[in-house]
């Protein structure tokens, strides 16, 4: 049982990987001059769309979590929303949280506002579709030897490398603001 969860984890992880780079490939062929640095604003929105639709979908076909309890109509829809409001809501904090660290609060808005819903779509999201919007849930996996499955310690360690690697992506920018290769802010 264990080796055959592991395959599907691994798998699983496989394709998201995977996720990234196609989407800097792929719209190239559909879309006319796409480029990622070109069209980066095009390519953000693209990529939330190919990583968010293969989050769900992996979700619901490897079923890495137990259904809740009651399953009624009205209970899916509830749960449903609750997961849509999560998530914005995770995108307007992760959205203050980069603004706080120095992103430019008017001027690139736009930017600004799509990075924070690609984060959350590689933490959030992830979380929404394994845990369901349960916070007992979320404090249990997040806290210190919380996670009980192969699934829920895969959870911890991509949320985790997914926050860290978007700080240390952006903290070395200021660093070159002084140098000579820098285009003159007017």
């Amino acid at each position: 049982m264990r080796d055959a969860e592991a395959r599907r984890l691994w798998a699983a992880n496989l394709l998201r990987a995977a996720a990234v780079p196609l989407t800097a490939v792929v719209p190239a062929f559909f879309m006319d001059g796409f480029t990622v640095l070109g069209t980066h604003l095009a390519w953000l929105c693209v990529c939330v769309l190919c990583v968010g639709t293969l989050n769900v979908g992996l979700c619901l076909v490897l079923k890495p979590s137990l259904p809740p309890k009651r399953s009624s109509v009205a209970n899916k829809i509830s749960r449903f929303l609750k997961c849509c409001i999560y998530f914005f809501m995770s995108c307007i904090l992760f959205h203050a949280i980069i603004v706080l660290y120095g992103a430019p609060l008017i001027e690139s808005v736009t930017e600004t506002f799509l990075f924070a819903v690609l984060l959350s779509t590689f933490t959030t999201l992830q979380c929404l579709c394994m845990l369901g919007p349960n916070i007992q849930a979320w404090i249990r996996v997040f806290s210190k030897n919380g996670a009980t499955s192969i699934w829920e310690n895969s959870l911890q360690i991509t949320t985790t490398c997914s926050i860290l690697g978007a700080w240390f992506g952006a903290f070395p920018i200021p660093l070159d603001w002084d140098r000579p290769w820098q285009p003159e802010v007017i």
